[in-house]
Parts: C-alpha cells; sequence; structure tokens
C-alpha cells in the first residue's frame, strides 16, 4: 500500500485525462489497440466496433454498446454497469462493509451530510468495481426522479481489490459525485467514486463534474425541475475506470441469490428485488 501513500495521485491522473482526451491520430489509434489487446476489451459489442475512428481515447473509452447487447431483467432493480461485486448486504446502523476489517460510515460517504444518511440507516448497499476492460458508462438500476448532485472533494486512490483491502474508507476518501433519487420504493442514491487516473467523471443531466477539482463539497438541487431517468437509461459515466456504490433505504429488498463478492456482472441483470 506505500506507493498508493507516496505517488502524486493528482498530478499523474491530471496528465492522464489530458492525454486520454488529445486528439493525436495514429498515436492516439495506438494507444487504443494496445488497451484493446492489454485488456482484452470486446469491441464486438461496441456500436462502433473500429478502433481508428476514435479521434480520443476518452471517446473510446466511453463508447456506445450495440442496440440490445444488455437487456434487462424483469426485476425491480437491474444491474447498473458491467463489472464485478466489491461487496453488498445490509448497512448495519450507518456502517457499509467494505473488506475484511475495513468498514465506513454513510455520513461519509455522502459527503457529511447526516440528514442524507439517515435516510439510509439499517438499509442495503451494493459496491461495484469497473475493471479497465469493461463499458463505462453507468445506467439507472430503477426509473428515478433526480433530486440532488453532491461532488464530495477526495484522495485518488486506486480502488482495485488489494486497495479495497488495505486502505480504509477508501470509498468515502476518495474523490466522489453522489446522486441522490427518488423512487417508487423509496430514495436511492447512486455514488460514481473516483480513482487514480480517472480523469474525470461526468452525469448526462449536468455533463463533465470534474474538472475543475474544487477543494469544497458542491451541490445542485434538482427539485421540481422534472428531471425524470428511465430504468436502463444511461446516467453517467467514467472517464477511465473506477467504482459505484449503492445504498437502499431499510425495507424488504432480497440480493440476486447468484451475486457473490467478485462474481462478474453485466448491465441490465437482475440486481435485487423488493419482497413482502
Amino acid at each position: 500500500m506505500l506507493p498508493q501513500y507516496l505517488l502524486p495521485k493528482k498530478a499523474l491522473t491530471s496528465f492522464a485525462g489530458w492525454v486520454a482526451g488529445a486528439q493525436m491520430g495514429g498515436l492516439t489509434t495506438a494507444i487504443i489497440r494496445r488497451f484493446i489487446r492489454r485488456y482484452g476489451v470486446n469491441m464486438a459489442e461496441a456500436a462502433n466496433p473500429d478502433p481508428a475512428s476514435y479521434p480520443s481515447f476518452n471517446e473510446f473509452f466511453t463508447r456506445a454498446l450495440k442496440e440490445g447487447a444488455r437487456p434487462l431483467a424483469a426485476a425491480d432493480w437491474v444491474c447498473p454497469v458491467d463489472g464485478a461485486i466489491s461487496q453488498f448486504g445490509p448497512i448495519e446502523r450507518d456502517q457499509i462493509f467494505q473488506a475484511k476489517g475495513h468498514r465506513y460510515s454513510t455520513t461519509a460517504l455522502v459527503g457529511g451530510d447526516a440528514a442524507l444518511a439517515a435516510q439510509f440507516e439499517n438499509g442495503h448497499f451494493a459496491t461495484l468495481y469497473l475493471s479497465p476492460r469493461d463499458y463505462h458508462r453507468i445506467h439507472m438500476p430503477c426509473d428515478g426522479t433526480l433530486m440532488r448532485m453532491i461532488y464530495v472533494p477526495g484522495e485518488l486512490f486506486s480502488v482495485n481489490p488489494t486497495t479495497a483491502r488495505g486502505v480504509p474508507g477508501l470509498f468515502a476518501r476518495n474523490e466522489r459525485v453522489v446522486c441522490v433519487f427518488e423512487t417508487v420504493h423509496g430514495p436511492l442514491v447512486l455514488v460514481l467514486v473516483g480513482a487514480t487516473i480517472v480523469g474525470s467523471m461526468a452525469t448526462v443531466w449536468h455533463g463533465v463534474v470534474n474538472p475543475p477539482r474544487s477543494a469544497q463539497v458542491q451541490e445542485w438541487h434538482y427539485d421540481g425541475q422534472g428531471i425524470v431517468l428511465k430504468r436502463g437509461a444511461e446516467m453517467g459515466r467514467f472517464l477511465l475506470g473506477s467504482t459505484v456504490v449503492l445504498l437502499w433505504p431499510q425495507g424488504p429488498l432480497q440480493f440476486n441469490p447468484d451475486w457473490a463478492p467478485a462474481r462478474a456482472i453485466r448491465l441490465g441483470e437482475k440486481m435485487a428485488n423488493s419482497v413482502s
């Protein structure tokens, strides 16, 4: 873990963001082709499978999928991303399980808003990791009306499984964007967690949230604006990979029985149902 603390993570991330956004012709195409080979990216699923057609690495990295590539399961909540399960389960009072020996609070995760965090006391959570090879757009797990968005400044540790086991409170320490929705099942929070080399995070209603990187918590309110996102619709994206944390309030929620930590997941598969 020592290099995670010593590396100039913000400088590395700023540089990576500049490279990813640059349009460098043949050099960009070479970087994209090397990335595809290195990580085994399945371009057959992409709406545009030609690596040479992407003017920047960011446009390749946030590529769209072919129509119908991710059908939506019959479930109250569908998986919002391609990736792997980090952890999921009950929130114990206000504590979220990160890894053996590590927990963090819902209040810390949402940027210090105790009233918001209280809505999820003894609720449920899911932490989903997106690796470099994955599709990097985030979609809605159910219909939702946007209420608030909070940008929380923070560190830029890696969020891979090794770091999750070694850095206390990782997901409540890294830079993140907290998105608050109201749904027919109650409030729902999706947290987009930044990481080393993640150049920026964006939402469909705001555009790029960072950079610039503020040193202060920033908040936007959308009450009464009627911003409704349908189940399966894109809600945001990572410019390079990271993690999504979801929060549900206390209630009769049952996760997909096939789910387990480290299991691969796909956008649109069954995530959870409300049970009586």
